[in-house]
Protein backbone atom coordinates (compact mmCIF):
# COMPACT_ATOMS: atom_id res chain seq x y z
CA UNK A 1 0.00 0.00 0.00
CA UNK A 2 1.28 3.57 -1.00
CA UNK A 3 -0.08 6.87 0.38
CA UNK A 4 -1.83 8.98 -1.74
CA UNK A 5 -0.46 12.31 -3.35
CA UNK A 6 -2.50 14.89 -1.22
CA UNK A 7 -0.59 12.59 1.88
CA UNK A 8 2.74 12.89 0.06
CA UNK A 9 2.27 16.60 -0.33
CA UNK A 10 1.20 17.31 3.12
CA UNK A 11 4.12 15.26 4.00
CA UNK A 12 6.49 17.07 1.68
CA UNK A 13 5.19 20.36 3.60
CA UNK A 14 5.39 19.03 7.11
CA UNK A 15 8.79 18.15 6.47
CA UNK A 16 10.14 21.50 5.34
CA UNK A 17 8.49 23.37 7.70
CA UNK A 18 10.20 20.89 10.72
CA UNK A 19 13.76 21.04 8.79
CA UNK A 20 13.42 24.65 8.93
CA UNK A 21 12.93 24.70 12.43
CA UNK A 22 15.82 22.66 12.89
CA UNK A 23 14.09 19.83 14.14
CA UNK A 24 14.67 16.32 12.94
CA UNK A 25 12.08 13.71 11.73
CA UNK A 26 12.31 10.31 13.67
CA UNK A 27 9.68 8.31 12.51
CA UNK A 28 7.02 8.07 9.15
CA UNK A 29 5.22 5.27 9.23
CA UNK A 30 1.60 4.46 6.73
CA UNK A 31 -0.81 2.71 8.93
CA UNK A 32 -2.41 0.22 7.21
CA UNK A 33 -5.48 -0.08 8.91
CA UNK A 34 -6.47 3.12 8.42
CA UNK A 35 -4.75 4.75 5.57
CA UNK A 36 -3.17 7.16 7.44
CA UNK A 37 0.45 8.80 7.50
CA UNK A 38 1.90 8.87 11.06
CA UNK A 39 4.92 11.22 11.78
CA UNK A 40 7.10 11.93 14.46
CA UNK A 41 8.96 15.25 14.61
CA UNK A 42 11.83 15.60 17.23
CA UNK A 43 10.63 13.64 20.81
CA UNK A 44 6.98 15.32 21.21
CA UNK A 45 5.49 16.61 17.97
CA UNK A 46 3.24 13.83 16.29
CA UNK A 47 1.57 14.69 12.97
CA UNK A 48 -1.17 12.48 11.28
CA UNK A 49 -2.09 12.74 7.70
CA UNK A 50 -5.53 11.29 5.92
CA UNK A 51 -5.59 10.23 2.95
CA UNK A 52 -7.34 13.50 1.91
CA UNK A 53 -4.31 15.31 2.87
CA UNK A 54 -6.29 17.01 5.69
CA UNK A 55 -3.66 17.37 8.74
CA UNK A 56 -4.09 16.48 12.50
CA UNK A 57 -1.08 17.50 15.01
CA UNK A 58 -0.87 16.30 18.45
Amino acid sequence: MEPTVEQLKALYRRCVAASNLMQSINVVRLDERNRRLFVLIGETIEVEIFPNGEVFIK
